[in-house]
């Protein structure tokens, strides 16, 4: 138990990564699509997933705000050595998923233009789950 302690800030941005990431990979690319397999109507299966994407997004902000914090440590002068690969991606990905949340979730639920809202969510989505891939493959590299 000890060991598991003394360890666990070293790994918690690995943690971290493997949440956001995963989060991203299970709802987005194997629950919303059951939704719309096995639900009786899309317009319930919208519902759903729009529920869904929401919790996910705030998900993925609890943990690029951990990572945001985590990437320098107390009283240090310098950034964790798997920050300065990433810091980039961890920001892109926490504005990609408040985007997502709040400038395209909202024009999917009004029925605006759906195609469009729904193509452009998807691609910040994509990209939002390339940048936490990239976080965690990084924080789950050997120290160099």
């Amino acid at each position: 138990m000890a060991h598991f302690l003394a360890s666990l800030p070293q790994r918690l941005p690995a943690v971290a990564a493997a949440l956001w990431w995963g989060s991203l990979t299970v709802v987005g690319f194997l629950v919303v699509p059951l939704l719309f397999v096995h639900l009786p109507t899309p317009a319930m299966a919208g519902r759903m997933a729009a529920t869904l994407f929401a919790a996910q997004t705030w998900v993925s902000v609890a943990c690029t705000a951990l990572l945001l914090v985590l990437a320098k440590r107390r009283h240090a002068e310098v950034e964790e050595p798997w920050a300065s690969d990433v810091l980039v991606w961890v920001i892109v990905g926490m504005l990609l998923a408040l985007l997502v949340q709040f400038g395209v979730s909202p024009r999917i639920v009004a029925k605006q233009d759906l195609r469009l809202w729904h193509s452009v969510g998807t691609v910040m989505y994509a990209v939002q789950w390339f940048c936490a891939l990239r976080v965690l493959w990084r924080t789950c590299a050997p120290q160099r």
